[in-house]
């Protein structure tokens, strides 16, 4: 951007960035510099160039650029710029070559016209001087002595010489003598498009000196001795207080910060739809802080920001304001043809939705554009923060959202599976139960214990359950009953059959060694030893209860991951509640195999061995899976789930089927010779079978 002074180039540069427009970049041919070279313009294109993003220039209107624009299209040539930026030629004031005689009203156009095609400039605003004109045509130079400069003038404006003038460097080569009463044609003579400022501002001092006159000297006539010596600030705070109407017919007046009144012409140059020709046209007007435009509309986006300070090259995106009254129509104010639409000028690309903009050091207006990592978010457009545990960035990146928790629901194809699995158990116990209750006196109930039976069937049924509290949502009290019923269920099933093996071991070692009854065989008996292996399950959950309360928590196995879990199933603590379970599931597996050489007739002991060897390979097979799902906790539920119904099917299968098979399909067999040993039967004498009676009547149930 080039401005008028340092003093307006600050101004517009503040009020940029006060909007939020940067410049791509910043360059300055100031009018006490000299002419520019041919070489500072190349050097100002050159800088453009390496700005590829950047479309455009905007120039104040000023001075000094008239022949200055031709220098600039001149580069663009030199350079063989293929889409130069745009660089409009400024106000005519002091842009005319100085051998020229007058000046236009608009800029010039310079023969390279295409390269600053589109551009867009303001030029001060002014109103002819009237009777000046005709004031100045009736000048001569016999007449105006109190202009030294005046002959010199005539002298440059007729290239002719007075006899008696002394050499200057324009006249030293003008042959023809001057006589004083040449003629300006008035229909070619232009005059001065700016001389109201002229006018204005020594009216204003004409104003300002008045007022000082009347103050000290009364209004008298002549200068009085207090005016011989007046301090500048006297003078400048009388200039600040002048309002007046010039010579054209304008108001005039200082504004508040001194500076005068702001009035401008807005211009395009643009190439005429009909004839083609280039012409700058009058798109607007700002006077006095408000901007009148010719038309309705501006065209892609082109808002009175820009216009005020004739800008549109910016270095970020651009915010529109609606014009103070109104806006420039397409068919008023128009870029280039092959590009009717208003230039995209950026320093840097807009970044994409999960980027970040690096600033480049030295360049505020530019930078890189880099990737936010997979679980950032932008806070601010410069930078990314990692979102806290738990969280994701939203989708525009602004702000960090929670991961829904997963959990094992109803719904889940695993769970219902697991479900399904549990209710065809809980439908197969129930049955048995019943059948059992059906025939609750016949011997072979009474042979396997009906008691016992009862509560192995309960403890079964408790396994079936527990699938359905696994797949619940967790919850305090959903945990609470987890961590009881997984050790209670299987507590349960297996006290029974310990108890069991452990009453046929010693009824047949007894018998080996006295006639008389074991102890603590009895129904009653049986079910206290079972109910004191139960209340040792009771006695580990409650410990574990009161000094780990159960409570549902999140686990992050993973970054991107969000379970609602159990505390107690994060790590191995399930654990506490299956060790009591895998100890009498060890105990009763040792109880079968001492067992499983007793008479065929007793060979309960056989489906209770083959109960707890089948229960053991799926427990070492659960116990691998578990301690290596630690980071899926729904997969771990899942396989608790599968693992718990397995073995209470191994134990109502292994343990009821033989006897509803005698119950339902042999009811022949349901008598008690039949539960005696053949060989026994045929070989019986009196101590044998003594002992065959003592250790029937110690296996069967009371009445």
């Amino acid at each position: 951007m080039r401005g008028v002074c340092p003093q307006g180039f600050n101004e517009v540069d503040k009020l940029l960035r006060e909007n939020g427009i940067c410049l791509a970049l910043r360059e300055k041919l100031l009018k006490d510099s000299g002419v520019a070279t041919d070489t500072d313009y190349d050097n100002i294109v050159r800088n453009l160039l390496e700005k590829d993003l950047a479309r455009g220039e905007g120039s104040r209107s000023g001075s000094g650029s008239g022949s200055r624009s031709g220098s600039r299209s001149g580069s663009n040539q030199r350079l063989e710029l293929r889409d130069p930026p745009l660089d409009p030629p400024r106000d005519p004031q002091r842009d005319t070559p100085r051998d020229t005689p007058r000046d236009p009203p608009y800029p010039p156009i310079d023969p390279s016209r295409d390269k600053v095609e589109g551009a867009v400039t303001v030029q001060p605003l002014a109103e002819a001087v009237r009777g000046f004109k005709n004031y100045f045509l009736r000048l001569r130079p016999g007449r105006n002595h109190r202009n030294p400069w005046f002959a010199e003038y005539w002298e440059d404006l007729f290239s002719c010489r007075f006899p008696r003038s002394p050499p200057t460097p324009y006249n030293q080569h003008y042959n023809k003598t001057c006589t004083g009463h040449e003629r300006i044609d008035p229909d070619s003579f232009e005059m001065e498009a700016q001389l109201q400022f002229v006018s204005d501002a020594v009216m204003a001092f004409a104003h300002a000196f008045k007022e000082i006159h009347l103050r000290l000297c009364g209004g008298r006539p002549g200068l009085c001795e207090r005016m011989t010596k007046i301090d500048g600030d006297i003078i400048k705070a009388h200039l600040l207080k002048v309002k007046f109407t010039g010579l054209s017919g304008q108001d005039f007046q200082f504004l508040d910060n001194g500076d005068g009144p702001s009035r401008y012409r807005i211009l395009n140059f643009r190439r005429d739809d009909v004839t083609g020709e280039y012409e700058w046209a009058t798109v607007g007007f700002y006077r006095h802080g408000h901007l009148n435009i010719v038309s309705s509309r501006l065209p892609g986006g082109l808002t009175d920001s820009f216009v005020e300070a004739s800008i549109w090259l910016t270095g970020t995106p651009q915010v529109d304001r609606p014009a103070p009254t109104g806006e420039v129509e397409p068919s008023s104010c128009q870029f280039r043809r092959s590009e009717p639409s208003h230039p995209r000028s950026v320093c840097s690309s807009k970044c994409g939705r999960r980027q970040y903009m690096d600033p480049i050091p030295g360049d505020p207006c530019c930078w890189a554009c880099k990737n936010c990592l997979t679980y950032e978010y932008r806070p601010v457009d410069t930078r990314c923060e990692e979102c806290p545990g738990g969280t994701v960035p939203s989708y525009n990146m602004t702000h960090c959202i929670p991961i829904p928790p997963v959990f094992l629901h109803y719904t889940d194809s695993i769970a219902l599976v697991a479900m399904a699995f549990a209710s065809l158990g809980i439908l197969a116990t129930t049955t048995t139960a019943i059948i059992f209750l059906k025939h609750n006196n016949t011997p072979v109930v009474k042979a396997s214990g009906r008691e016992l039976s009862f509560v192995l069937l309960a403890g079964i049924f408790l396994c079936y359950t527990m699938t359905f509290l696994l797949v619940s949502k967790p919850t305090k009290y959903v945990c609470g009953a987890q961590t009881v019923g997984i050790g209670f269920c299987f507590s349960v099933c297996y006290s029974a059959i310990l108890t069991k093996t452990n009453r046929i071991s010693r009824i047949f070692r007894a018998g080996k060694r006295t006639v008389k009854r074991p102890k603590f065989i009895s129904p009653e008996s049986q079910l206290v030893i079972c109910a004191s292996l139960v209340a040792c399950q009771i006695i580990i959950s409650l410990i574990w209860l009161l000094t780990s309360p159960p409570k549902a928590v999140s686990f992050f196995a993973t970054r991107a991951d969000h379970q609602l879990v159990c505390e107690a199933a994060i790590g191995f603590a399930y654990m506490i509640g299956f060790s009591y379970p895998i100890f009498l599931i060890l105990v009763c597996t040792i109880y079968a195999i001492i067992t499983r050489k007793i008479p065929e007739a007793f060979n309960e002991s056989k489906y209770i061995g083959f109960t707890m060897y089948t229960t053991c390979i799926i427990w070492a097979a659960f116990v691998v899976i578990y301690l290596s799902t630690s980071h899926n906790i729904q997969v771990r539920l899942a396989t608790m789930c599968f693992s718990i119904s397995l073995s209470a099917t191994v134990a109502l299968i292994c343990m009821f089927t033989p006897k509803l098979y005698i119950i339902l399909l042999r009811p022949e067999r349901n008598v008690r010779q039949s539960m005696m040993a053949k060989n026994m039967q045929l070989k019986l004498n009196s101590s044998a079978a003594s002992g065959c009676l003592r250790v029937d009547s110690g296996t069967q149930s009371d009445g």
